[in-house]
């Protein structure tokens, strides 16, 4: 037998050993070792999860812009801002509108027996007013915020922990190789296979976070924005009812 036939009976034996090791996904994993395995296992479930928290993050701000556009028509209809009050306090819960009623708590607690008659006194029921309703967006923004952090954690992380498997699988296909004393394809092959598919897990898990985190960011920092133009466009209304009460009140003296 000359070297060329040798050559592609040695090939052959090899490919033929390749057709007997289960390349698929389950295969992969069942064959892979330990520490990959629990690599795998790390990246699949942070996948899973990441795409939780992208659904109910994705329905939660769709929810909450649509609640708080038909709040906004509401709350600028003309309709007495006691009637509102009372009627929203009915209603489920939802930041812009508890925000509303902390503002509107705060000011019947320090209204209930009459406006304060001093500018100073004024100034301090307003700044009362605007720091009920600064908490409760901070505490709101806090609540909308959940999972955001697992999306940048597994975004940013997701990849280097696929690659440690990659490097694992890598490392344990050269063992396999110096043990074997063999260098074909049957040998190489699977720790290969294994140390790639680690590194493709990695990427499904990042990708997608880290895209979810940039846009969910953006769509939170809007909210955040609109709560904020909402307290200030409350306070001006206040500021407005207390300066129409004052001229009402030297015109009666006058």
């Amino acid at each position: 037998m000359d070297s060329s036939t040798a050559l592609s009976t040695v090939q052959n034996v090899a490919l033929e050993g390749t057709h007997n090791i289960d390349f698929s996904i389950l295969g992969m994993f069942m064959q892979a070792d330990l520490v990959v395995k629990i690599v795998m296992a790390m990246l699949v479930f942070a996948s899973i999860w990441s795409w939780t928290i992208i659904l109910a993050k994705k329905m939660t701000l769709t929810r909450l812009n649509r609640r708080a556009q038909r709040f906004e028509d509401a709350f600028w209809s003309g309709e007495p801002l006691d009637k509102l009050y009372e009627r929203v306090k009915k209603s489920a819960s939802d930041p812009l509108l508890n925000i509303f009623i902390a503002g509107m708590d705060e000011w019947k607690t320090a209204t209930a027996v009459g406006l304060p008659a001093s500018e100073s006194l004024q100034a301090g029921l307003q700044q009362r007013v605007e720091r009920a309703m600064s908490i409760s967006i901070g505490r709101e923004m806090h609540v909308m915020e959940r999972g955001m952090t697992f999306l940048a954690s597994t975004g940013s992380t997701a990849t280097f922990v696929g690659l440690f498997g990659t490097v694992w699988g890598i490392m344990n296909s050269f063992t396999a190789i110096a043990g074997a004393n063999n260098t074909s394809l049957a040998v190489v092959a699977p720790g290969i296979a294994e140390a790639l598919f680690a590194t493709a897990l990695g990427l499904v898990a990042a990708i997608p976070a880290m895209i979810a985190f940039n846009v969910f960011s953006t769509s939170i920092n809007r909210y955040a924005d609109r709560l904020d133009a909402f307290t200030s466009e409350f306070m001006t209304i206040l500021s407005r009812h207390l300066e129409n009460r004052d001229s009402k009140a030297r015109k009666v003296a006058a």
